[in-house]
């Protein structure tokens, strides 16, 4: 790195002073010296970012920036044989090549990496295919939110490439009438906001767009096929359809179905009741990444934020369910008495009366058997009963 560092300021050195004593374009020594240095670290500007620049880009650019010039040559022909004034022609011609020169290798670049060099063998056969590094990430698996845990575990690697269509349906999303689609639309976009800070996560927003194709999910498959990359989602029917055409997809439900889940039966968690459920008695809740909540008992409590205990969690490829139940005499009991109120006698004195017990849906078995069961008569009582 040093030595590299030291031929670019000889570059710069020889350049600048070979500009100063030569004096292009009829500039003074001090202009062209200035005009020297600052030619000087454009070419050093240049040559650090075509270092980064991948073997199948170059060839690319190459390419593109050939035709490019081949097709303003043409172009100039039939200006130059056109009646007009020669500094218009001059300038015209001069435009067209500078357009199609850079047309042509910024569209080379773009569609370099779909060159296959493998197939030539030879010095081309070392070239190792790296677009099986790259995962498209779909707007489901964005809104979910568990893609940015995982990245930041280290489990992902690769390039993580999210197309322009779906930044504009989350933008849909997130400017949605619905405050329920609002909320995911925007957690959706902070979501992208902590993966683009991540400094292990290479982010990539490409312009690829199928215009002929009408429907997000299969913009994603003809992306994951043109570009042969991975697709990463959480929706079930987006999955099927990848793998019957050939499209490795990496399901996050199918990764946390295979990892034990997040919440426990047994457990309490605090949830805001949102509408009413299909069963009798039930009300329905959603976690922050959609997951939805079916709590038995919770009808009343429409528009309310309540403690529940998880009863089960049903993990499929198509979702997650977490299923509890909701006591309202159990919150009652649980609810510490008003100053002032005095209460009973029972529950002022006696530490583990009702006041005092956990609520009935948050006792195991083995608890609530021990409460149900009747206590036994002190000696007196038992002589006074009449046999």
């Amino acid at each position: 790195m040093a030595d590299l560092q030291i031929i670019r300021a000889v570059f710069v050195a020889v350049l600048t002073i070979a500009s100063y004593y030569i004096q292009p374009f009829g500039l003074e020594r001090y202009q062209a010296a200035i005009l020297g240095f600052a030619f000087s670290v454009a070419i050093i500007t240049f040559e650090i970012r075509l270092k980064r620049a991948s073997l199948k880009r170059l060839i690319g650019a190459a390419i593109g920036s050939i035709l490019g010039i081949v097709g303003a040559s043409l172009i100039s022909l039939i200006i130059y044989s056109a009646a007009a004034d020669p500094r218009t022609k001059s300038f015209l011609q001069l435009g067209i090549l500078l357009l199609m020169a850079y047309v042509g290798l910024v569209v080379g670049a773009n569609k370099g990496d779909m060159l296959n060099l493998t197939a030539l063998g030879g010095v081309f056969g070392g070239e190792k295919p790296v677009r099986r590094a790259h995962k498209i990430l779909d707007t489901s698996v964005i809104i979910d939110g568990r893609i940015a845990d995982i990245c930041e575990t280290g489990f992902v690697d690769g390039i993580l490439v999210i197309p322009q269509f779906v930044l504009r349906e989350l933008q849909l999303v997130a400017d949605s009438a619905d405050a329920l689609k609002r909320n995911r639309g925007r957690r959706g976009l902070d979501i992208l906001q902590r993966i683009q800070k991540m400094a292990n996560i290479n982010v990539q927003i490409v312009e690829d767009d199928f215009p002929q194709v009408r429907e997000v999910d299969l913009k994603l498959i003809e992306l994951a096929k043109s570009c042969d990359a991975k697709i990463v989602t959480n929706d079930f029917n987006l999955n099927k359809v990848a793998q019957l055409q050939g499209v490795p997809v990496l399901n996050i439900n199918e990764l946390a179905n295979s990892l034990k889940p997040i919440v426990l039966p047994g457990e309490v968690m605090r949830v805001f009741i949102l509408k009413e459920g299909k069963e009798y008695n039930q009300g329905v809740a959603y976690l922050d990444d959609g997951t939805m909540v079916v709590v038995d008992g919770a009808k009343k409590m429409i528009g309310k934020t309540i403690d529940i205990a998880v009863t089960s969690v049903l993990q499929t490829t198509a979702g997650k369910m977490i299923f509890g139940k909701y006591d309202e005499r159990a919150q009652h009991r649980a609810a510490p008495a008003a100053p002032g109120s005095g209460g009973t006698q029972e529950g002022a004195g006696n530490p583990s009366g009702p006041s005092a017990a956990p609520p009935a849906a948050l006792q195991t078995p083995v608890a609530r058997a021990h409460r149900d069961r009747p206590e036994p008569a002190s000696v007196s009582e038992v002589a006074a009963k009449p046999s």
